[in-house]
């Protein structure tokens, strides 16, 4: 199943009640409409429909009955600052029946596999940018797919680098010299809104599959609650960037994160790709994804199931 992703940018009272959200806005609420206008104006969506929830206003009354059934469903939750870009990431402590002898064996892991995992995962990244950019540009994706054929384990070499900077160079036609920073000029804002959202949805694939996102396979920053996320989420990065060139085109200002442009990116966990060689939802790929991390921790398999473009 589906599971909605929730945006919230203006002023609302949100409350659990009946094991569904409950969605009051207070300008509907102290108006002078009838009592039976105002009751009409509540909405109500079902706690177990709900995958990501993003709070967008520092108006927002949210109950901490709410809070609790949405982490027992293991629903992500991110919270904006003042800029309204995304600050933090919220999930359950319990995700999985099993979830302490997953953690074991996580931490468990030995160099080698880990090694190998980041691997697979630095392949599948360079593949599939040079096949957005294939989609989206005239420039020759074969260098990429060279640096990808030539990726060793642990990649020593640093290809996913080397792999970026011809990428970024390129991605957009466009915009010239373009830099990929967080802090960078447009669309570095609509790229780092993208990437919080598919942070989000790995983040609780993750959790869902017993794994602690806080221990990565390669990313250590010991300042990161996420670096597993960061690492699972690198070969999936290449769709939000496809995506958002398409958002681009839309629109003839991508300067300023206007509440349209963030509707439009609310749709990437539905985007279209193409894993286990059948279609599939991004998010339900993260599931895929994530379910097959763990079994290559356990040694049933050897090889990480991750997305390619359709």
């Amino acid at each position: 199943m589906i599971k909605k992703t929730l945006y919230f940018g203006n002023p609302a009272y949100l409350s659990l009640k009946n094991e569904q959200m409950v969605i009051k806005l207070p300008d509907v609420e102290h108006s002078n409409l009838h009592e039976n206008l105002k009751d009409q104006a509540v909405t109500t969506i079902p706690i177990e429909d709900i995958g990501v929830v993003i709070l967008d206003n520092s108006q927002i009354t949210i109950t901490q009955g709410l809070i609790a059934a949405l982490m027992q469903n293991t629903v992500a939750f991110i919270t904006c600052d003042n800029q309204r870009m995304p600050t933090g990431l919220l999930l359950p402590l319990e995700g999985n029946t099993v979830q302490n002898e997953r953690f074991r064996m996580q931490l468990d892991m030995s160099l080698p596999l880990r090694k190998q995992l980041w691997q697979q995962t630095v392949v599948s990244k360079i593949e599939n940018q040079g096949f957005c950019l294939q989609k989206n540009t005239t420039k020759s994706y074969a260098p990429l797919m060279v640096m990808a054929g030539n990726v060793k384990s642990g990649d020593p070499d640093n290809f996913e680098a080397q792999a970026a900077v011809y990428y970024w160079k390129n991605i957009f036609p466009t915009i010239p010299d373009f830099i990929r920073a967080r802090d960078g000029l447009s669309p570095n804002h609509l790229l780092n809104y993208g990437y919080a959202i598919l942070r989000a949805v790995i983040a609780r694939s993750l959790v869902s599959s017993g794994l602690l996102p806080v221990y990565g396979i390669h990313h250590h920053n010991r300042y990161n609650a996420y670096c597993l996320a960061d690492d699972i989420m690198e070969p999936y990065r290449p769709f939000v960037d496809d995506f958002i060139i398409s958002v681009m085109q839309r629109y003839e200002d991508i300067t300023k994160l206007t509440t349209e442009i963030k509707r439009d990116l609310l749709a990437i966990p539905v985007l279209d790709v193409r894993i286990d060689n059948k279609r599939s939802p991004l998010m339900i790929a993260a599931t895929t994804t994530c379910a097959s991390l763990v079994k290559c921790i356990h040694g049933e398999i050897r090889k990480i199931a991750y997305p390619s473009f359709v």
